[in-house]
């Protein structure tokens, strides 16, 4: 959808809301996000929904947990109603969703190293860990309505034969030694996240996207925002995700620790949560190795940066 299509999308939309005004594009990529009002005026996001990605019963889900973590005292974006009372609006070019704003300025951005000093990095990363945590705590605590749904991201979506993000030891940028180097790799995160998935390890409502540009910082503090990727995982993939941006960062070690510390603040955490934080953290790299493949063409920079990420920490794992 071209920009100039998507605005027109969005316009339609607002409508639903009886809103009638000229939004912002902030993104055009899988979701389409506008910087618009509600129908008090109010400064909102509305989202246009990649077609095919998530089902209506799949947002409306997602949509009742930024509800109900609201009604727990968490921080995130809350949908907005349409003028009919529902949390969707549908019929035009794609099912579309209104939800609060949230001040804050995103952590950072993917493969740019953080810009502050490195004891405010760890700081935020404490805060960070302490959020994922009380989103956990949170969510543990909901009783859903018989019709949520989310997806399932267990070991089988994560490492079998056909991951939910790609075949990764399959992205045409490696070369015939990277891939034997991934599927090595994949076999060890097998054996250490099976043994954490066998003792019980802590599973259930995750956000599953807590990279830089959905952490916004508030005087110190940070808020999660874009949940459309909201899964039943992993927790400590959970926070492996937080940390997969940070693999060339000099500190990384240190934003790990500090990461793990604030999430101990408010949940207990394995005894061997360091080791198995890189684990996920390798995880996720693998998973985006998957995710590009085709979705961008073959020599895009894109698939090349995910492969030689993936490469790299594959290798220091195994290390």
């Amino acid at each position: 959808m071209t920009d100039a299509q998507a605005l027109a999308a969005a316009q339609a939309a607002l409508a639903h809301w009886g809103v009638t005004m000229t939004p912002r594009l902030i993104k055009n990529r899988e979701n389409i996000v506008f910087d618009a009002q509600g129908p008090d005026g109010q400064r909102a996001a509305l989202r246009l929904h990649r077609p095919g990605y998530q089902s209506d019963n799949a947002i409306r889900s997602e949509l009742w947990w930024a509800e109900a973590l609201g009604a727990a005292g968490m921080v995130v974006p809350q949908p907005i109603r349409t003028a009919s009372g529902d949390v969707l609006a549908t019929g035009g070019a794609r099912v579309a969703s209104l939800v609060t704003w949230l001040e804050g300025k995103p952590l950072g951005e993917s493969g740019i190293p953080l810009a502050m000093p490195a004891h405010e990095q760890e700081v935020l990363h404490t805060a960070l860990g302490a959020e994922l945590a009380r989103l956990h705590v949170a969510s543990d605590a909901m009783t859903p309505p018989d019709a949520f749904v989310r997806e399932i991201l267990d070991l089988e979506a994560l490492l079998g034969e056909s991951p939910a993000w790609g075949q990764f030891w399959k992205n045409p940028s490696l070369s015939d030694q990277d891939r034997d180097l991934l599927l090595a790799c994949r076999q060890r995160l097998l054996e250490l996240i099976g043994a954490h998935a066998r003792s019980g390890g802590d599973f259930g409502l995750i956000h599953a996207d807590a990279l830089r540009e959905n952490v916004l910082v508030q005087s110190g503090g940070v808020r999660l925002i874009d949940f459309d990727d909201g899964v039943f995982g992993f927790r400590l993939y959970e926070l492996g995700v937080a940390m997969s941006q940070n693999w060339d960062q000099p500190n990384e070690t240190a934003l790990g620790a500090a990461l793990l510390a604030g999430y101990e603040l408010e949940r207990a955490l394995p005894e061997n949560a360091a080791d198995l934080l890189e684990a996920f953290t390798v995880m996720r790299a693998l998973a985006s190795c998957g995710w590009v493949i085709g979705r961008y063409h073959d020599d895009h920079p894109a698939v090349r940066e995910y492969a030689k990420r993936a490469v790299f920490m594959a290798r220091r794992l195994l290390r």
